[in-house]
């Protein structure tokens, strides 16, 4: 199977080889690889791949440039015991990555690895949730593309973060029912700083500290909560925000 991280180091390795971040062409070659991996087999126009790769009005020799990081790319490839050439493959005007169908890339799992959490969250099975939870969070906590700067880059890191707030909510979720109190505060404590509106994490935070015996401090949550949503939103909490406070205070 063909494994390719985009995440992290990039990585893409097979049984014959393992090719690593420095491997790619530089920088415009590890972007290129991955507008390609997230093209999800579509063929890519050349212009299309040239905007990713040079934001504005790309240089005089972009055209040629484009050329030069296709042709090392298929050499990479080569090396991993591929066709290059049949695998980033040329149509007029445009690219196709043609991975093999069994290839596994960090991304997707951890897509995938999300909705199978929850859902087993939902069906009140929080054992099932623990390992692709924690899938999840590990390849979403990775940076994507450290150093480099465009839009479709910025719209997959919001789409990494937000899975990555969610599998830290499932994480808690697990914990809590696992008696990891501490791991518990702090995976939804993790998920407030990277979302500070979404009062689902505060609501975990507030649950977390009072099994922990922490009442006063999951009450502190509440009143931090209530205070910013207040502030910048001019509304009161949620009626389950709400409910979880008064379950805390009735324990007291």
């Amino acid at each position: 199977m063909l494994r390719v991280y985009l995440s992290g180091q990039m990585a893409v390795e097979s049984e014959a080889h393992r090719i690593v971040a420095s491997d790619f062409p530089g920088r415009q070659g590890r972007e290129a690889f991955a507008r390609c991996v997230l093209g999800k087999g579509m063929p890519l126009s050349r212009s299309e791949l040239t905007a990713a790769l040079w934001a504005g009005t790309p240089p005089p020799a972009a055209d040629s440039a484009l050329n030069s990081i296709v042709s090392k790319l298929r050499r990479l490839l080569d090396r991993l015991g591929l066709d290059g050439t049949a695998v980033l493959r040329s149509a007029p005007g445009s690219y196709e990555l043609a991975l093999p169908a069994d290839t596994w890339i960090d991304h997707e799992v951890a897509f995938d690895a999300i909705h199978r959490a929850e859902t087993e969250l939902r069906a009140e099975r929080p054992r099932e949730a623990y390992g692709p939870s924690a899938i999840a969070r590990r390849i979403c906590e990775r940076p994507f593309l450290p150093g480099s700067e465009a839009e479709w880059i910025e719209n997959r890191r919001i789409k990494l973060r937000r899975v990555l707030v969610r599998a830290l909510e499932c994480r808690s979720e697990v914990y809590l029912w696992n008696g990891e109190h501490p791991f518990a505060v702090e995976a939804a404590r993790e998920a407030t700083v990277l979302e500070p509106f979404r009062e689902s994490a505060y609501r975990l935070l507030m649950r977390a500290h009072a099994a922990a015996g922490n009442t006063a401090e999951a009450l502190r949550v509440y009143e931090r909560c209530r205070e910013l949503i207040a502030d910048e939103l001019g509304v009161p909490p949620s009626r389950e925000t709400k409910r979880v406070h008064a379950e805390i205070i009735a324990e007291l």
